[in-house]
């Protein structure tokens, strides 16, 4: 596998930058009077393994849903996208369905997956390349919710951003982000998906299975703090709370504390009342339209759209 594009000079610089990230970012978070953490530090190694579990589940239909639209239109979504393209994966995950884009595309240059989760990453990324031997694979270890410098292959560059992680931003990070994707894509394009408004209970059972495994998601990040800051969240004495807020389409995730506490985080102390939350995430959905106008909005020229006959899911090609 070439190291070609990683953007730190070494695994242990990396691996000291993000955890300093993650300090910044829990400390700063809970300083605020509604207290928060940043979804995107869900995903080290634990959590990386908890979200595939949580793509598994009965109750959650974004990942079953996509995936099949990815398959049945396969042909569909290569034809748009065009031969000779790099794709470049925003958040590669489990890699699962970028094999299902690469298996369809005709002579795919190569595939460079982005992900902070960095040992994931690289074990996936394998996986993948003894898959497609014949498609040079790029891991890049960093936030791409930030402004990127990869190295050009001199192919067109295509975007991939599934399971519609596009709605944990608000409209503001989600209109910033997609203005940096349609600069880097420039002369390709993105393909996205996005999770579509429909009933709450849907949308509710989706993110309070029966199996508890959203709720080990959810604390897992007071676990990576006690594991990362040497704090000391007692993780029982936080309940998983995510509920439809339908005011801003979206739903949202919480962690509200049982009683009240005094916790120590990478040397400091932060007071829970009984009753306090900490807001770990956000899932917007979208209308079609609503999407679109967006992605006018950010600079790209929308093309295809394909729906399941439930309308739950979408996924948008839009041209940079």
């Amino acid at each position: 596998m070439s190291s070609a594009g990683i953007l730190f000079r070494s695994p242990v610089e990396r691996g000291r930058r993000i955890e300093n990230e993650f300090a910044a970012a829990v400390l700063t978070g809970l300083r605020h009077h509604q207290k928060e953490l940043p979804c995107k530090f869900f995903y080290d190694e634990e959590g990386s393994r908890l979200f595939d579990l949580i793509c598994a589940l009965p109750e959650y239909y974004p990942t079953r849903t996509e995936t099949k639209l990815l398959r049945e239109k396969a042909d569909a979504i290569a034809g748009a996208i065009g031969e000779n393209a790099e794709l470049i994966e925003f958040g590669a995950g489990s890699l699962a369905k970028a094999g299902i884009v690469l298996g369809a595309l005709k002579n795919p240059r190569a595939y460079v997956p982005i992900d902070i989760s960095g040992d994931y990453l690289h074990g996936m990324a394998k996986k993948l390349e003894r898959a497609f031997p014949h498609v040079p694979v790029y891991p890049v270890v960093a936030d791409f919710t930030k402004p990127l410098k990869l190295v050009s292959t001199g192919a067109r560059r295509v975007g991939f951003f599934p399971g519609s992680t596009i709605g944990n931003f608000t409209r503001a990070e989600a209109l910033a982000f997609l203005r940096r994707a349609a600069a880097l894509l420039k002369g390709g394009g993105l393909l996205i998906g996005v999770d579509l408004v429909k009933d709450p209970a849907i949308l509710h059972a989706a993110y309070n299975d029966a199996a508890g495994v959203t709720e080990a998601f959810n604390k897992n990040i007071l676990a990576r703090a006690n594991k990362e800051l040497d704090a000391n969240f007692d993780l029982d004495a936080f309940a998983h709370y995510a509920f439809y807020n339908p005011a801003h389409q979206r739903i949202e995730m919480h962690l509200m504390s049982m009683e009240d506490q005094r916790v120590q985080v990478a040397g400091e102390t932060v007071a829970f009342r009984e009753g306090e939350t900490i807001h770990t995430e956000n899932s917007h959905k979208y209308t079609v339209e609503g999407f679109r106008e967006l992605a006018i909005e950010a600079g790209f020229t929308p093309r295809e759209i394909w729906t399941d006959p439930a309308r739950l899911f979408s996924m948008h090609w839009l041209e940079a």
